[in-house]
């Protein structure tokens, strides 16, 4: 039996087109498009399966990293590709991103260095717990550009840094923080001390009610405003216009770090010892707007990403969370076989990397967005990437795309620990329903979770 299939040539119908003709108009009307969603359906899915097979976050270490656990590093808000780190051997290292190798390096202090930072200017300012305040010269973008150009320049540029200068503390540092544009810095230990870079002695004692300061930070944006945490569970806000503190609250427990929103100067987050990190608005401190969740050990670091809508967290259970600003669970987590606790985590200055440091020693650097690759992408490419992240969108809510998206491998120790806090949590939640039903109604007071970590909110002029 013969079968006869009809055939044609395309060139019998399909229009002939020249350059200079103008594309076919195509008719956008639903109905004559009737499996449209399930087509952007299956490439939705199809999108969300590569993310996951092309989601490798881990780019590689700075250099040989440190001797002892990094517990500190600072960014060059000026320039993209410099970051200075502090180990506890008192060792600091200002560090090209370019070539991932270390450009300078000094033996800083005897003990930890405890806070690092990077001036204006682009000199490097150093604190550690020997009670001594390092000013050291590195050489800025600009003149590392003319004059890093051989070998012969490289030698002679490491000869003439050093030590620029010595401020003595009566007291052991544990955190300090450079105003943005004025010479003036603050450091934390038993007080807080406010610098003048021009100074040897502090020019005010800024101290409120709490035995040991455990990090200050300068508002990015309001910049006469301070804020701190101590070790009595505290968090004070302080106004150098007045020269004094404004209000303070107290936590459930420690807070470990604060870093504010560069894009909104009333905004910050703080890094909690109970596995949380929470979002604060200092026009209201009675509550935090926003509780960031997920960890199974103290959160020993927190930092927003320069544009604002992103928040990075580094934890004691080996683990970096990512969060967006208003969502309240991570949408990504990175670890590694080898990585220990982390203390610090910071965001890069085009918010693309993340650099983490833990107490093995390496400084590791990430990408913000595992999937993302850097290098060239042509227009076609890029509008193909475009059209994905919009599909992920809009199809987020779908029960495989949000099955495959939200899946994660952790190491075996935080699973079981995240198993076990689940429990605990339902069991707290269970007694205080159980609580609610058998008290009378007066007597119940309904607190909600943004409001049952704080203990109290005192201001200065109560």
């Amino acid at each position: 039996m013969k079968i006869k299939t009809i055939s044609r040539s395309s060139d019998t119908y399909v229009p002939v087109r020249n350059s200079q003709e103008s594309p076919m108009p195509r008719n956008l009307d639903p109905s004559l498009h009737p499996f449209e969603r399930a087509r952007e359906y299956t490439k939705a899915l199809t999108a969300t399966k590569m993310e996951r097979m092309f989601a490798q976050p881990f780019i590689g270490q700075l250099g040989r990293g440190h001797r002892d656990g990094v517990y500190s590093i600072a960014k060059n808000f000026k320039s993209v590709n410099r970051i200075a780190t502090g180990s506890g051997d008192g060792l600091i290292k200002y560090w090209d991103l370019n070539s991932r190798e270390e450009i300078y390096s000094f033996k800083a202090h005897y003990g930890m260095c405890s806070g690092l930072v990077v001036t204006p200017d682009h000199k490097l300012l150093s604190c550690g717990s020997d009670k001594t305040i390092k000013l050291w010269k590195v050489y800025n973008d600009v003149d590392f550009a003319q004059d890093y150009d051989t070998q012969d320049n490289e030698k002679n540029k490491v000869s003439d840094t050093g030590l620029m200068r010595t401020y003595l503390s009566e007291h052991a540092l544990q955190s300090m923080d450079h105003h943005r544009s004025d010479p003036t810095f603050v450091t934390g230990g038993a007080t807080i001390n406010l610098w003048d870079i021009n100074r040897n002695k502090p020019i005010s004692d800024l101290s409120w009610g709490a035995d040991n300061i455990t990090t200050v930070k300068f508002n990015m944006t309001e910049t006469s405003v301070l804020a701190s945490a101590g070790s009595d569970n505290s968090i004070i806000l302080y106004d150098l216009r007045t020269n004094s503190p404004t209000q303070k609250i107290r936590t459930s427990m420690r807070t470990n770090s604060i870093c504010w929103n560069p894009m909104e100067a009333f905004v910050f987050a703080s890094a909690s010892e109970d596995h949380n990190a929470y979002l604060w608005d200092m026009r209201n401190m009675s509550k935090s707007i926003n509780i960031y969740k997920d960890h199974v050990s103290a959160v020993m670091d927190v930092d927003f990403s320069p544009t604002g809508q992103e928040v990075v967290t580094g934890s004691y259970d080996k683990t970096i969370r990512l969060f967006e600003y208003r969502k309240g669970h991570s949408r990504d987590v990175y670890h590694t076989k080898r990585m220990q606790h982390v203390f610090i985590t910071k965001f890069s200055m085009d918010s693309k990397y993340i650099f983490s440091g833990s107490d093995e020693g390496n400084v590791r650097v990430w990408r913000s967005k595992s999937w993302e690759r850097s290098g060239a992408k042509s227009a076609r490419m890029r509008s193909k990437l475009e059209y994905d992240e919009k599909l992920k969108e809009r199809f987020a809510d779908m029960p495989e795309i949000k099955r495959i998206s939200r899946h994660r491998h952790v190491p075996t120790v935080v699973k079981k620990a995240g198993e076990i806090k689940k429990i605990e949590i339902e069991s707290i939640k269970r007694k205080e329903a159980n609580e609610r039903r058998h008290t009378k109604k007066s007597n119940i007071k309904n607190r909600s979770e943004r409001e049952k970590h704080i203990v109290g909110t005192v201001f200065k002029n109560d």
